[in-house]
């Protein structure tokens, strides 16, 4: 049998599970102090609702569950690959909050604040950085248009991240509506606009030069691939320059009203508009943002607002908005430059002999007031159980019987 784990899953050792829980206590700790309350929803979900969510490309990362038995054997016998499967994992948590919310809307608050931090899973080719099994952290605001949501959601975001210690970083903003309205204004066709967005969405990776040859490449018209590369090309594009193109707009004013809030109330983090900002998923419908690390590059969150999604359930539309840290990419960059979880309780080893065992617990027990502490059975080797006991983030080590006071490392 194999050791290792699936590809694009990972072990985490004692000493990046602590990181790892340290992280989501202080998010956690940290959305609740703003008011949102926490949900738990099933990792699995009903394969027509993940069909039908319109996640973009992550509709093409499905983890799907055969059916079983008697219905397994029908769907083969009848060769038949959309009926193999009646279920899937969830690929992130918005839409499982979308059907939570339907299915439990007589019982909440409206607007209802509420909080995710769970597994998600995407059949990704594994890389550095893109995992098969992953955590977010989501909040989200449903039953409100108000676009204090949006503020609101970026402020308690930005909080989160200064809480857990990621540093300098940047938030961007931009409004599906206004983009859409500058494609149709280069001469782009309404039902090509979804098409024209994931091709934009890849401009940081392939640049203007790669966008313009995959439009071609999807036979848009020349002439407004040409006016689209003149508006991305200009540095920078500004909100003026936007409201300019687009002055009949209602959504420019909704972008400023978000920058003004978010700049009224806050004077440590750049908040700026960006028209290449698209967000990946197919159900936003207005303000997306992102939050862009200015020391370690790239985003390590992001989020926008998704009115039509819970309404494929409900037959009405219901507002709603969110806002997701990117939970391993944090977890990567703080690894890598060696955090320390602070005000963390020292880590102390008891080393024993076994006729000691019940004096030893009781010396243990007087310790734990103010320290985490394990207890071993002596070994033999005990310089070489030491240095493990150091690789795994023990502090210190005690050995009972033995005078003197606790040996730090």
């Amino acid at each position: 049998m194999k050791i290792s784990t699936v590809k694009g899953t990972n072990d985490y050792l004692p000493k990046e599970a602590a990181l790892r829980d340290y992280l989501m206590d202080e998010i956690l700790k940290t959305y609740q102090s703003c008011g949102f309350q926490r949900i738990m929803t099933p990792v699995i979900e009903d394969i027509e609702n993940l069909d039908k969510s319109e996640g973009g490309e992550n509709l093409n990362l499905i983890f799907k569950v055969l059916k079983r038995g008697d219905k397994l054997e029908k769907a083969l016998e009848a060769k038949n690959e959309k009926e193999l499967c009646d279920m899937g994992l969830r690929y992130d948590l918005t839409l499982p909050l979308s059907r939570y919310y339907a299915n439990n809307r007589d019982k909440l608050l409206s607007p209802f604040k509420c909080i995710q931090i769970d597994r998600v899973y995407r059949a990704e080719r594994p890389q550095k950085g893109r995992l098969r099994e992953f955590y977010q952290c989501d909040i989200d605001i449903i039953g409100t248009y108000s676009l204090t949501a949006e503020v609101e959601l970026i402020a308690t975001t930005a909080q989160a991240l200064k809480n857990i210690g990621i540093g300098d970083f940047r938030v961007k903003i931009n409004n599906r509506k206004l983009l859409k309205a500058i494609l149709l204004k280069a001469g782009f066709q309404a039902e090509e606009l979804d098409s024209v967005c994931i091709s934009i969405d890849k401009l940081d990776k392939v640049g203007l030069d790669g966008v313009k040859e995959e439009l071609n490449a999807k036979g848009f018209e020349a002439e407004s691939i040409n006016k689209l590369s003149e508006v991305l090309s200009t540095k920078p594009f500004t909100l003026e320059e936007a409201e300019r193109l687009c002055p009949e707009e209602e959504s420019v004013k909704e972008i400023r009203f978000i920058l003004d809030s978010v700049k009224a109330f806050n004077g440590e983090f750049d908040v700026v508009y960006d028209i290449t900002l698209i967000r990946g998923q197919g159900y936003y419908t207005g303000t997306v943002f992102e939050v862009e690390s200015t020391k370690f590059r790239g985003a390590i969150a992001g989020g926008g607002r998704y009115d039509n999604l819970i309404g494929k359930f409900l037959n009405e539309t219901v507002p709603a908005v969110g806002f997701s840290i990117g939970f391993e990419r944090i977890f990567g960059i703080l690894t890598d430059v060696g955090f320390q979880i602070p005000d963390r309780k020292k880590q102390i080893a008891v080393l024993y002999e076994e006729k000691d065992f019940i004096p030893a617990m009781e010396y243990a027990r007087g310790l734990r007031e103010n320290h985490n502490v394990a207890m071993y059975v002596k070994p033999k080797k005990t310089g070489k159980f030491i240095d493990k006991l150091q690789e795994q983030g023990c502090d210190g080590f005690y050995i009972y019987g033995q005078s003197g006071e606790i040996q730090f490392l």
